[in-house]
């Protein structure tokens, strides 16, 4: 049933887009198709009572999932099960030029001229080399729709997270301050300097949680909005999903599922080495990211000239590790 109604929810967005672009916007794409368009060699490891079954030829962070077997409270009283964990692609992040451009249904209520669009500056010169980029989350659960039943899986549908349009600290670096003011911390040459170990860790493995004013080789994590300081236009929505994600952690919409073994904790500051994403449209990629890995490993001939190019969609997979009946 909860299969069924989470199709249904997916259908009745489609029909509620389309109706409306019908009146004002055009296409954004194809239709989100999970079977082909998500990289599914990217759930791999899964490790099931410490034993891991699949590679991804990516570094995994650490997990609580080392034991046999794990034991975990209910209320009053405890059960035990067998640890699992495993990268659960669930969430879909758009990062588009055209606000309320929906690449994940494939239409568009808006224009890239509007005051709410995007832009990018292609110069040579720092001032001009810059993008700014709207950002819509949704909760994806991909599992739960091909009808996988696991105590690891959310227990909700198809959702349309969150939509930058609607919000005024997306738009405005200062108004931004207010849900990330330690950035001033770390505006200075010693704390960007720091940066560097990020981007080396970033590209050879995984990104440094403790360096979290870091996004490796994409810059700094602040400010929390869709500016981004960078005319690589590939890398630069990468980072706009990144600093989305980034942003509702703190805002305390995603929490963790992975620190804990029992239950999904919240988390302020993202935890980076819990995150990979794929970029899925206008061009699927065959790879698997972490936060911060440069865009020359992955990037290449990813947003073409032609066609549906300049709006973007991530999949985001979660680090997932829980205790299992």
């Amino acid at each position: 049933m909860k299969r069924n109604s989470n199709f249904i929810s997916l259908i009745i967005f489609a029909v509620v887009i389309h109706a409306g672009s019908s009146f004002a916007g055009s296409s954004c794409g194809s239709f989100f198709n999970p079977v082909s368009d998500i990289e599914w060699s990217g759930i791999f490891p899964i490790k099931i009572a410490g034993v891991a079954v699949g590679k991804s030829g990516l570094k995994e962070p650490s997990d609580p999932t080392s034991s046999p077997v794990c034991i975990c409270p209910m209320g009053p009283v405890f059960r035990m099960g067998i640890p699992l964990s495993f990268w659960d692609p669930s969430r879909l992040i758009e990062t588009v030029k055209t606000p309320y451009c929906f690449p994940t249904v494939g239409f568009s209520k808006g224009s890239a001229n509007g005051k709410l669009g995007g832009t990018h500056g292609g110069g040579g010169n720092e001032e001009d080399s810059s993008t700014f980029a709207q950002a819509h989350y949704f909760i994806f659960p991909v599992f739960s729709m091909l009808g996988v039943d696991s105590l690891c899986l959310e227990g909700m549908g198809f959702d349309v997270g969150y939509i930058t349009e609607v919000d005024p600290l997306w738009n405005d670096d200062e108004l931004a301050s207010i849900i990330n003011p330690e950035a001033i911390l770390f505006g200075n040459i010693i704390a960007q300097k720091a940066c560097i170990a990020d981007s080396v860790a970033a590209n050879a493995g995984l990104p440094l949680d403790a360096l979290f004013w870091c996004f490796g080789s994409h810059g700094s994590a602040y400010p929390m909005t869709g500016h981004v300081g960078d005319n690589d236009y590939v890398q630069a929505n990468m980072t706009v999903a990144e600093r989305l994600v980034s942003k509702l952690s703190r805002q305390m919409l995603i929490w963790d599922g992975a620190t804990d073994i029992c239950t999904q904790v919240i988390v302020p500051i993202v935890k980076k080495s819990h995150w990979r994403f794929q970029i899925a449209k206008p061009v699927k990629g065959s790879q698997v990211v972490p936060f911060g890995r440069t865009s020359l490993i992955w990037g290449a001939a990813k947003n073409p000239t032609t066609g549906k190019g300049d709006n973007f969609l991530f999949v985001g997979f979660r680090k997932r590790a829980c205790c299992v009946l």
